[in-house]
């Protein structure tokens, strides 16, 4: 965490030096943000398109918001009045993106100021999962802006603001893992070292335990590419049943030696905070 802040801090204070006194960091950028309107982007109507709007309409309270297509999206990013709320797609995953609208935009969000993005499925095959979790993912976009509004360190550190709260409160916590989440090759010893309150169950097990908002409880989610290519990557994570809160964050490079779900390093970690 030092190395993190001085480097953050040498970060902060090269880009007000470049800017010559003007300040243009993150936090600065953001500071608007409960004072504009939020577009929120529904580019068809298949299911997460469908979930997305839902969850908006019932959940979303950090700022004004506007449902809009992506012709109107393309007709207003160049437009720093507003923000927008899309889902986008790189690398083989889908994320739910907040961007804010920039004069420098050019194709998709490109050019664009982006606030945070938090990946949601595979692009391509999507399993169903991210209906039962993309209400977390919306609530976290607006947990982390409004924070990251008021703190440098959070909007450069997203991943150290997610896992903060399981560093903090995760070994009182009963934990769900679905057996599709873990990678292939995590060996014996490591899952035999987890303790009685961690807990490894086939996936409707587990997310029954999220949606019946089960207190004091995280469950597993996983997020990677279909078709992996050159470089793609896999998101591990745990959510709170009953507040929703994202606890636990991390991402590897998917190779021969560490496949889709959680590996050995991510059971490291969540055993050595209990």
């Amino acid at each position: 965490m030092k190395k993190f802040i001085v480097t953050l801090a040498c970060t902060l204070v090269c880009l007000v030096s470049f800017a010559q006194g003007k300040v243009v960091t993150k936090k600065y950028r953001i500071a608007d943000f409960t004072d504009k309107i939020t577009k929120v982007v529904i580019p068809g109507t298949d299911l997460l398109d469908n979930a997305i709007k839902q969850e908006v309409t019932k959940c979303w309270y950090a700022s004004a918001f506007e449902i809009c297509d992506l012709q109107e999206f393309e007709r207003l990013k160049k437009d720093d009045n507003y923000y927008f709320l899309i889902p986008a797609g790189y690398g083989g995953i889908t994320f739910l993106t907040l961007v804010k609208g920039a004069p420098e935009a050019t194709e998709g969000t490109a050019g664009m100021h982006e606030v945070v993005s938090i990946p949601v499925c595979s692009e391509r095959v999507k399993s169903g999962r991210e209906l039962v979790y993309i209400g977390a993912l919306v609530e976290f976009v607006q947990k982390f802006t409004l924070d990251a509004m008021n703190s440098e360190l959070t909007a450069y550190g997203m991943e150290e603001w997610i896992n903060i709260n399981y560093a903090r409160r995760g070994k009182m916590k009963t934990i769900w893992i679905s057996e599709d989440d873990i990678a292939r090759g995590v060996p014996a010893k490591i899952l035999s070292e987890l303790d009685e309150d961690i807990h490894i169950a086939d996936e409707d097990t587990v997310d029954s335990h999220y949606a019946s908002g089960e207190y004091n409880t995280l469950v597993s989610y996983v997020v990677s590419p279909s078709e992996p290519g050159n470089g793609a990557v896999c998101y591990t994570m745990l959510f709170e049943s009953d507040t929703h809160t994202l606890y636990y964050f991390n991402k590897h490079k998917l190779s021969g030696k560490n496949g889709p779900g959680f590996v050995a390093a991510d059971f490291k970690r969540i055993i050595k905070a209990r």
